[in-house]
């Protein structure tokens, strides 16, 4: 592939996450690297992972945080360069991390110092980066190597690393391009779909529960089989829900609609009772509080306007006081809280998405060295891959290990 007695050229397109440590990695191999990044800076969608705090990685990482086409293919990469991998490859650039509850950050909690850092890498190897170059084609060369043609010249190399990202967030670059450039070469993608994203559901209800947050267990049912579910701060909107459980959840939800099959959200307010306990609960808590109103009995337990949609769904009058109404009510009450229904009508689109489920067919990749098994010195990492993680650092993690692992195999002599 490189001419002997020369450096080995690499190119990588697209500068987010996965592709600056493919930069590095490639560099560090010797290999002359230049970075193709059609936005004004590279970094701009790691600035927003975590609130801004960049979550980096996570200390729990098993095979199910990461969902995939082809079973067990993330974690034969993971188990390559993982969490002690990351921390190592971020110490050695100057970035020290802490752990919240598992999830680790880097200690200023900034996404900023890290992109600055991975920056201050890219130069001090030599590597070239060229921002606002739109890669318009990529040409394989008849004996080896490819070309890139941008708006800014054609930029020839041995190796050719795509990491041009997702569809999820398209402000920030990731505008599905990679995909195209991916079919080029002859690869299989499979539709790509929002994830880790919001729901939008079916009711008048949710106008009047708009700014709700609450714990509750969120679960996604489709043709009656349970989907997914997950449990934490539920974000209720005017539209439907938001938060983590709900993300967690969402690329089912995608898939499915996807599909053409009806979906709907069941929320259980207080997950960590049963239904007799909560039942209990509630006849138990009218016999003391029987002279509170309607109204206010669930005031202490559940937020006020989440109770006001509760007790009109189960058809209590909020008027009259709790002594005039019968254990039958607090039994719909208990159903209101425990199954609460919302059909779901659509997720929010690719603009307001995390990451996205779907992409290019890992069957295509080698996972030892995220080379193409189509195409001969050609590599491929990052999002733009078949593979979405949960939420906690998961979609990071991937994109410093595919990185990493395919920069460092495209630039080897």
């Amino acid at each position: 592939m490189g001419t002997i007695g020369k450096n080995k050229r690499v190119i990588v397109i697209g500068g987010g996450a996965s592709g600056l440590a493919a930069g590095i990695s490639a560099a560090r191999q010797g290999a002359e690297v230049t970075v193709l990044e059609h936005m004004d800076r590279v970094g701009k969608k790691l600035l927003s992972t975590g609130n801004g705090r960049c979550n980096l990685s996570n200390l729990v990482m098993e095979a199910g945080c990461f969902h995939c086409s082809q079973e067990g293919f993330p974690m034969k990469v993971l188990r390559q360069f993982g969490v002690e991998e990351t921390l190592d490859f971020f110490s050695g650039i100057g970035i020290e991390a802490k752990g919240k509850n598992g999830y680790l950050y880097p200690r200023p909690e900034q996404a900023s110092a890290v992109v600055d850092m991975l920056r201050l890498e890219l130069a001090r190897l030599g590597v070239k980066v060229f921002t606002r170059c739109e890669v318009g084609q990529l040409r394989r060369q008849p004996k080896s190597g490819f070309v890139a043609v941008t708006g800014q010249g054609g930029f020839a190399g041995d190796a050719l690393i795509l990491s041009a990202g997702s569809r999820a967030a398209p402000s920030t670059g990731s505008d599905g391009s990679g995909y195209r450039l991916a079919k080029g070469f002859g690869h299989r993608v499979i539709a790509p779909l929002p994830a880790l994203v919001q729901l939008r559901c079916e009711g008048k209800h949710f106008k009047r529960l708009a700014g709700v947050r609450c714990e509750a267990k969120v679960t996604l049912v489709s043709g009656g089989k349970a989907l997914a579910e997950d449990t934490g701060e539920v974000q209720m909107t005017d539209y439907g829900i938001s938060g983590i459980p709900t993300f967690q959840v969402s690329r089912f939800a995608s898939i499915a609609l996807a599909g053409q099959k009806p979906v709907k959200a069941i929320l259980d307010f207080l997950p960590a009772k049963t239904w007799e306990e909560t039942e209990g609960f509630l006849q138990m808590r009218a016999k003391r509080l029987a002279h509170l109103t309607c109204g206010d009995f669930l005031t202490g337990v559940l937020h006020k306007k989440l109770a006001g949609v509760l007790l009109s769904l189960s058809h209590v009058n909020p008027e009259e006081t709790v002594a005039q109404v019968g254990p039958s009510a607090f039994k719909r009450l208990a159903g209101q809280i425990k199954s609460f229904e919302a059909p779901v009508t659509g997720t929010n689109p690719f603009e307001q998405a995390q990451v996205c489920c779907g992409g290019v067919d890992t069957r295509e990749i080698d996972p030892f060295t995220m080379e193409s098994r189509l195409v001969r010195g050609l590599y491929l990492a990052g999002e733009i891959l078949d593979v979405d993680g949960m939420c906690g650092g998961y979609n990071l993690q991937w994109a410093w290990s595919t990185g990493y692992i395919a920069g460092s195999c495209a630039g080897k002599r």
